[in-house]
């Protein structure tokens, strides 16, 4: 098997969020590290005049701007000018703040399509201003699947230190959430943030699984859906070679977050509470089995101490440290695949599979993820 050159650097745009709150400041702060520039070729979808406002909200932070391509001695900034057409003012929701915030994601979500950039990193968002705007998606992930046509299975997986979490139903009343919960969906979304975790770094994931009622049901008398729908998705996880346990009660499973690398929860607050309360500082927020890695802060757009230089850039630092790993392992991925197809004739399916096996094993990754 001939040798190939080293995975090329990973690729990721960046956009400003809503021009109302911190977002741009928090960004200008993110850019301003060499150390970041070190570790991915970052491309910056605003306007100059953006940039500068945000830097000086940042207090002057010095943010080194390429004259061309990006890379380790700059960024590149894609103007299109048109920042001028999108008025709005600090701390106020607006519906020109929702507008610009939609005119540079769809520009980033263009260049995935381009096959230009592997991640995207967006500063917080404003759903009021969206929705003013015309965005009629339940929230941002579901836009994103739209703008994309994007049909497979999506759930917000949230982050906090070391644990990350999935959900089987999202935005969604309370009311709704018992009929959502099947097998098939929880399935789906065992078998989501066990990928996910994978293309974070973790080879090996395991998971734990949220029962959806009190006491895990107590054996049928507080309902069903552990019997009927989350023991039997549990097991049908365990048999494709998903280390994974449960359902444990909502109420005690975080307490024994040590053991998990995941947790899959049934309802969005089961564990966000939960999540918030461990690391509200620093949390991410990875919009989670889009072709693309697409990751936000936890936090709002913080109208209050906006344009004040008083926002932590931890959320926002950890939102880019997740996107370039995941950007670095499909990369990887890719990388592993060509070998197979530069090496073995496709007609040959007993080599080609063997061949496959090989090169999983050397990049250590499962025959199913790498055939998938």
């Amino acid at each position: 098997m001939h040798q190939h050159s080293e995975p090329r650097r990973a690729r990721i745009a960046v956009t400003l969020g809503d021009p109302a709150g911190v977002g741009p400041e928090l960004i200008a702060k993110l850019l301003s590290d060499p150390a970041n520039r070190q570790r991915a070729d970052i491309v910056l979808l605003a306007d100059q005049l953006e940039l500068n406002s945000a830097i000086a909200d940042a207090g002057g932070v010095e943010v080194a701007v390429s004259d061309g391509p990006s890379g380790p001695h700059g960024i590149q900034v894609l103007e299109d000018n048109t920042a001028s057409q999108f008025s709005s003012f600090r701390a106020e929701v607006s519906e020109a703040g929702g507008a610009r915030c939609m005119h540079q994601l769809k520009r980033a979500l263009k260049m995935v399509k381009d096959g230009e950039i592997d991640a995207i990193v967006f500063a917080p968002l404003n759903k009021s201003s969206l929705k003013k705007a015309g965005m009629t998606e339940e929230d941002e992930l579901r836009w994103f699947a739209n703008q994309l046509d994007f049909k497979g299975t999506t759930s917000e997986i949230n982050i906090a230190g070391p644990l990350w979490t999935g959900r089987v139903t999202s935005h969604i009343g309370l009311e709704d959430i018992a009929g959502r919960i099947t097998k098939d969906s929880t399935l789906r979304a065992i078998e989501l943030l066990h990928r996910l975790r994978w293309e974070s770094g973790i080879e090996s994931p395991r998971l734990g699984v949220c029962a959806l009622n009190p006491h895990n049901g107590e054996n049928g008398a507080f309902g069903r859906q552990e019997i009927d729908h989350i023991r039997p998705a549990v097991a049908a996880a365990r048999e494709k070679g998903i280390d994974v346990q449960g359902p444990f009660p909502g109420d005690t499973i975080f307490l024994k977050r040590e053991h998990f690398d995941g947790i899959v929860t049934m309802y969005h607050d089961q564990g966000q509470i939960a999540m918030k309360l461990l690391s509200f500082d620093g949390g991410v927020t990875v919009q989670g089995g889009l072709p693309i890695p697409v990751a936000t802060p936890a936090h709002g757009t913080a109208f209050d101490i906006a344009g004040k230089n008083l926002a932590s850039v931890a959320s926002t630092q950890n939102a880019f440290n997740v996107a370039v790993t995941m950007a670095e392992k499909r990369i990887s991925r890719e990388g592993c695949e060509a070998q197979v197809a530069d090496s073995v004739p496709v007609k040959q399916d007993l080599l080609l599979k063997s061949t496959v096996v090989e090169i999983a094993s050397c990049c250590e990754i499962s025959y199913s993820e790498l055939t998938s």
